[in-house]
């Protein structure tokens, strides 16, 4: 079942099982905020075993562009169109969070980006990336980074 992502009263539901729950509610609301205010898009999100594509699809990438596999469970994940972007996210169960943004014209954007919840040490899985910090009222310090996509998915 759907979760519909509150940003203005944060909540852990579906996060629970994370050491850092509050800290990764924080971020995913923080993605919330962002969408509604840019695009006026609620976010939503769904529990990993009733999004097993998205899941795969973002893995995929990781693995296939970078040999990368993420250690830790998905707890959350759900993908969405909105301004000619499909967006693949998934949070995980270690607070990390993994976007991949496909824009669907012809030569637009596509990239992964990685955030760390607030408390988190950085995955050995992504121990080679740097880490920018943004200051987030809703999430703390969030650290992220990102790679642009090469191949096609």
């Amino acid at each position: 079942m759907a979760y519909e992502v509150d940003f203005t009263e944060v909540s852990t539901v579906g996060l629970e099982s994370s050491p850092v729950a509050e800290a990764l509610a924080g971020l995913r609301a923080n993605e919330a905020r962002y969408f509604k205010n840019k695009y006026d898009h609620t976010f939503t999100t769904l529990p990993a075993h009733e999004a097993d594509d998205v899941v795969d699809h973002v893995a995929r990438v990781l693995k296939e562009e970078r040999d990368i596999v993420i250690g830790s469970p998905a707890l959350e994940a759900r993908q969405f169109e909105v301004d000619g972007v499909r967006w693949s996210y998934v949070f995980y169960e270690s607070g990390l969070s993994i976007n991949v943004l496909w824009t669907l014209a012809d030569g637009g954007k596509r990239a992964v980006g990685f955030k760390l919840s607030d408390g988190m040490d950085v995955p050995d899985e992504l121990a080679g990336f740097k880490f920018a910090r943004q200051k987030s009222k809703l999430a703390g310090t969030i650290r992220g980074s990102y790679f642009v996509i090469k191949g096609e998915y």
